[in-house]
């Protein structure tokens, strides 16, 4: 298109516009600067050569309008970020690079000036940096923590999760304490949450919360969760969004013998009766050996919760029983669970345990009191089979127990073979197989 017609265009939309002050920064800035006509015609100019993508011809005139008609348009600033980002990827020399990646730099800092909307421009300018010049890893960093700062719940999803991968790489290369991502994610966490509580980008917000507890994983001991809560927990102790959140952390880490764990799980349970509340107060009376109560609990959780947990309230319920001596009620636990999963080998090997510790008290002979031990063996193998996590232990009980099976000479004496059928008859009733331990 030419230039003259372009002028023509630009002369006529001045028909249409006005020369109206307007205040930026406190200070009085004609929005079309000192001379309309020409900021319409630069501006129309480097438009229409923006939208060919023509961005070496586009410079010149947006260049004149940005140092002359700063207040003319956002879009000054959104284009310009753009056409610089561009020239900077495509310069062939190091130092025109740079300068364009200054004037970039500029583009950001002039439209705070112009437009406000300080937070969110900040966040873009920075991860602009963070991607040309990564190595100013403390200038980004703070640049993106100002801008979290201001925008708060607010703030950018991308710019959060950046936020927060740079102060891991931090920490890795011991530039920051570790107790800088604890810090860190205390913070960032409730923004996730305050963002995930509404009905805007929640499939981006539940990435940042994914990558957040990743990150935060390795680094999240047991005393750096309880110093963070603690204090919030103090200041409000009632509040169901944080004695979930306390809940969680803390039995994801395995901290649930901190007294903490213990008065926000019934703090929770109080103000909010739950099938997983429920379950959390019968691991939380389990670590303390009360078997009662957790047992209480556990029973109150199995029909409000889920097939797995389920599975996992009568795993704890049968092992309590094992542990008093109630072996009938642990076995029963023990099949109710694997009559919902069948393939849980700690399940098998529990129940293997049972049949062990108590095979010396089944019957009157020395065949009948070993006999215990091979229906035990069964199920360590069967263990072992349905579940290769727990082969391990599965096979060293297996060994264990079977250097108590009878020897071949006293099943000679007794008038049994090997590889028979045999019926054991205690506390339970079970069909096995007749070997010798040598």
């Amino acid at each position: 298109m030419k230039k003259g017609r372009l002028i023509f265009l630009a002369i006529a939309a001045i028909l249409f516009l006005t020369s109206s002050q307007v205040s930026a920064q406190g200070n009085k800035v004609p929005k079309y600067g000192n001379d309309s006509v020409q900021c319409i015609t630069h501006i129309s100019l480097y438009r229409e050569f923006y939208k060919q993508q023509n961005y070496i011809d586009a410079l010149p005139h947006w260049r004149w309008a940005f140092n002359n008609c700063p207040l003319a348009s956002l879009n000054l600033y959104i284009d310009g970020a753009k056409m610089m980002g561009y020239m900077a990827d495509n310069a062939k020399d190091a130092s025109k690079r740079n300068k364009y990646i200054d004037t970039l730099m500029m583009v950001y800092d002039q439209r705070v000036q112009y437009f406000n909307r300080q937070g969110y421009v900040e966040g873009r300018k920075y991860l602009e940096l963070m991607n040309y010049r990564p190595g100013d890893t403390l200038t980004i960093y703070n640049g993106l923590r100002h801008s979290i700062g201001l925008e708060g719940a607010n703030s950018d999803p991308v710019v959060v999760s950046n936020y927060f991968m740079l102060i891991d790489n931090m920490v890795r290369s011991s530039r920051f304490p570790a107790d800088s991502i604890a810090s860190a994610y205390d913070y960032i966490s409730g923004i996730v949450d305050e963002n995930l509580a509404g009905d805007k980008d929640l499939e981006k917000w539940q990435n940042v919360k994914q990558l957040l507890e990743a990150i935060f994983e390795p680094y999240a001991t047991c005393d750096q969760l309880i110093r963070i809560y603690s204090k919030k927990f103090n200041e409000s102790p009632n509040d169901t969004t944080l004695l979930k959140k306390i809940t969680f952390m803390l039995d994801k880490k395995d901290c649930t013998g901190s007294e903490l764990f213990f008065l926000a799980t019934e703090n929770l349970h109080k103000a909010k009766p739950t099938g997983e509340s429920a379950f959390m107060m019968g691991k939380m009376y389990l670590k303390k050996g009360n078997y009662n109560k957790a047992s209480d609990y556990f029973l109150e959780a199995i029909p409000l919760v889920e097939e797995q947990q389920k599975t996992t309230c009568y795993y704890y319920l049968a092992y309590m029983s094992f542990e008093s001596k109630s072996y009938s009620t642990a076995r029963s636990y023990c099949l109710k669970s694997l009559s919902i999963n069948p393939n849980d080998g700690k399940i098998y090997i529990l129940i293997g345990d049972m049949y062990a510790v108590t095979a010396p008290s089944c019957g009157d002979d020395e065949i009948a009191k070993r006999a215990g031990y091979w229906t035990a063996v069964d199920k360590y193998y069967r263990a072992k089979q349905v579940d290769p996590s727990v082969a391990d232990d599965a096979n060293a009980k297996i060994a264990t127990y079977s250097r108590q099976f009878p020897l071949k000479e006293r099943l000679f004496f007794n008038d049994i073979k090997p590889g028979t059928s045999y019926q054991v008859n205690c506390w339970y009733s079970e069909s096995t197989t007749v070997r010798s331990s040598d």
